[in-house]
């Protein structure tokens, strides 16, 4: 405007330097109506007020962003932490099945052993009973001193037999119990495994619901328009007082079960309805 009033008034064309000369005290009058705000007592101070809030607020967020990172790599490191003690206890459960299995399969082969020695014994019984019997139709008789022998022997045979087959009846059991328990503890682990995935899967639905709400925390700006909502809608999370207001105004709400207008509160957010048409799914995005 001031390059056109010198060309005009060069050139000597009054009515084009009136007219710039109007717009120029129009634009004039414009500019001291912006800047009428800042010439007022106190707007400075409202000014500084307004940009201390708003830097403290971004402090906060980054604060809530960087504590909520480290306590991401914390439960990360514990994670696997525990992941790696239960990959040692496994390993060492392995080891110990292992050693029992084989155990157990000696203990087995030692009852068999001690069977097949019960069956010689009784085998030995018989042979002996029929060459007695063979022997005395040809009149020869042993002495009672002989079977009484024989006798003794074998008794003290069996009974050293069925103590070691009550030892390793016994051996056999205790190895059950062991074995028995382990495969409770691996069930339990395997229970316990599962409801972790059904957990994070619960966590990760929750995340992606309040994304859909909110917008993803990772990509949304600090300055977005929509963060005082974002804070408003969430401030339950970062305050007990917040929370206890809420519920306090959800209670309000509340009727007997019976009361022909009562429903149950929603168990988790209430997710907006699609789009009708593509110019409000454009404003939603």
């Amino acid at each position: 405007l001031c390059r056109a009033l010198r060309r005009s008034e060069d050139a000597g064309d009054e009515p084009g330097w009136a007219r710039t000369r109007e717009e120029a005290e129009a634009v004039l009058g414009e500019l001291r109506e912006v800047v009428r705000p800042l010439r007022e007592p106190g707007y400075g101070e409202a000014l500084r007020r307004k940009a201390e809030r708003a830097r403290k607020r971004r402090l906060r967020l980054q604060r809530r962003k960087h504590e909520a990172r480290a306590a991401r790599e914390e439960e990360a490191a514990r994670a696997a932490e525990r992941e790696a003690k239960i990959d040692q206890w496994r390993a060492r459960e392995r080891e110990l099945k292992a050693a029992a299995d084989s155990v157990l399969s000696e203990v087995r082969k030692k009852q068999a052993d001690t069977k097949r020695m019960m069956d010689v014994l009784r085998g030995l019984e018989k042979l002996r009973k029929l060459r007695k019997e063979a022997a005395a139709r040809k009149g020869v008789c042993p002495p009672p001193s002989a079977d009484e022998a024989f006798e003794n022997q074998v008794e003290s045979l069996k009974t050293l037999l069925k103590t070691r087959t009550e030892l390793y009846e016994a051996e056999e059991r205790a190895l059950r119990v062991m074995l028995e328990g382990e495969q409770e503890e691996e069930r339990k682990r395997e229970m316990e495994k599962k409801q972790k995935k059904e957990r994070e899967k619960l966590l990760q639905q929750k995340l992606e619901m309040d994304s859909k709400l909110f917008g993803d925390p990772a990509e949304f700006p600090l300055t977005h328009l929509l963060q005082p909502f974002r804070d408003y809608y969430l401030q339950a999370e970062h305050s007990v007082a917040a929370l206890i207001q809420i519920r306090h105004e959800w209670d309000q709400y509340l009727v007997p079960a019976d009361h022909p207008e009562g429903s149950c509160i929603p168990p988790g957010w209430v997710l907006p309805s699609l789009p009708t048409n593509d110019t409000w799914a454009t404003a939603v995005r």
